[in-house]
């Protein structure tokens, strides 16, 4: 299984300065006050892994998300996440057992991604992830609103969870009849 062993930003969004996220196997629940920057993180792993909607991003354009300044910062150039993945179980198409990917954002627009520190494009930071349950559209992040969703949701998710398995029970049946 690939889990995420870190993220590291600079100048994305609140995280003006190097900051360094430690994760460890299993599930990871982000709490905090408000405004402590727990959004952010959710947002840094989308944007890393392919995000392109500045909207899914809580911004209005993509340049938002580069750390504007504040009182006594000034704004930064570019807004760089890095994210290290546990590859030992090879389910990514990297023969390496650990897998460093990049993003990076200049204020002109331009994106750069990497991948084990070499060029890459996004295509192949989707390909990378293809059939690995990780990337921007899976469910291996669930921001904060889409809890609520879930939950608002949980009687309907039953009755569809409960329609699969009677299908699947009933193929299998057959299966074992025939």
């Amino acid at each position: 299984m690939v889990y995420l062993k870190s993220i590291d930003a600079i100048g994305f969004k609140s995280f003006a300065d190097q900051t360094n996220v430690q994760f460890d196997k299993g599930v990871t629940a982000i709490v905090g006050p408000n405004g402590s920057g727990k959004s952010n993180i959710t947002d840094a792993i989308k944007w890393v892994l392919g995000e392109q909607s500045a909207k899914s991003l809580r911004g209005s354009k993509m340049e938002d998300i580069i750390f504007s300044g504040a009182e006594h910062r000034k704004a930064q150039n570019y807004a760089e996440v890095q994210l290290r993945l546990d590859n030992h179980s090879k389910k990514l198409s990297v023969d390496e057992n650990e897998v460093i990917v990049t993003r990076r954002l200049y204020r002109s627009g331009e994106s750069e991604y990497y991948i084990n520190n070499d060029r890459a494009r996004l295509k192949d930071i989707a390909d990378l992830f293809l059939d690995s349950g990780l990337g921007k559209e899976a469910y291996s992040i669930i921001s904060q609103g889409r809890v609520d969703e879930i939950l608002n949701a949980k009687q309907l998710i039953d009755v569809k969870l409960l329609k699969n398995r009677l299908v699947y029970l009933n193929i299998k049946n057959v299966k074992l009849n025939h």
